[in-house]
């Protein structure tokens, strides 16, 4: 049984792999490296199309909701969009959210993980989930599917723990 659900990038990091590491700016415009976690914190990454879009709002609330759970996990959720930081804010503001939101405007994190293009045009829904080794976990791509990147990852993080 594999721990990806749905297929990942075929050029994109999977299952096993150490977590390419980034240095982003945050909702607030303060550098956030990946690889400050390593060591202490399990990260839940998801990378995400668009701030303040329908689906995105959605899936950034679902892990709103379960925040507390990722907390009790020893998880930080990090969100990544390749809005610009004044767009992460804002996003960030409007529906309360607690975790970090990064800006990656040229896209290369989202490159570094492979984060395919839906229909061409926008950056896919991907969340990864990250040990406190550096090592990814379990990978989980669907667009439309919302709820279940939330799901998956906490069920991954049980399994962890």
């Amino acid at each position: 049984m594999t721990n990806r659900s749905q297929s990942t990038a075929k050029q994109g990091v999977g299952v096993g792999d150490i977590a390419p590491d980034f240095e982003l700016c945050d909702q607030n415009g303060s550098p956030v490296r990946l690889s400050a976690w390593r060591g202490c914190k399990n990260v839940v990454l998801f990378f995400y199309p668009k701030a303040n879009s329908a689906g995105c709002t959605i899936e950034a609330c679902a892990f709103r909701d379960q925040y507390e759970s990722f907390a009790d996990a020893g998880a930080v959720v990090v969100g990544i969009s390749m809005d610009p930081v004044d767009a992460q804010a804002a996003f960030a503001h409007r529906n309360r959210l607690p975790f970090t939101l990064l800006a990656d405007p040229d896209g290369a994190a989202a490159r570094a993980y492979g984060v395919p293009n839906w229909m061409g045009v926008f950056r896919g829904r991907v969340t990864y989930v990250i040990d406190r080794e550096g090592v990814i976990q379990h990978v989980f791509n669907g667009q439309i599917r919302l709820h279940d990147h939330v799901k998956a990852a906490l069920k991954t993080l049980k399994r962890l723990s």
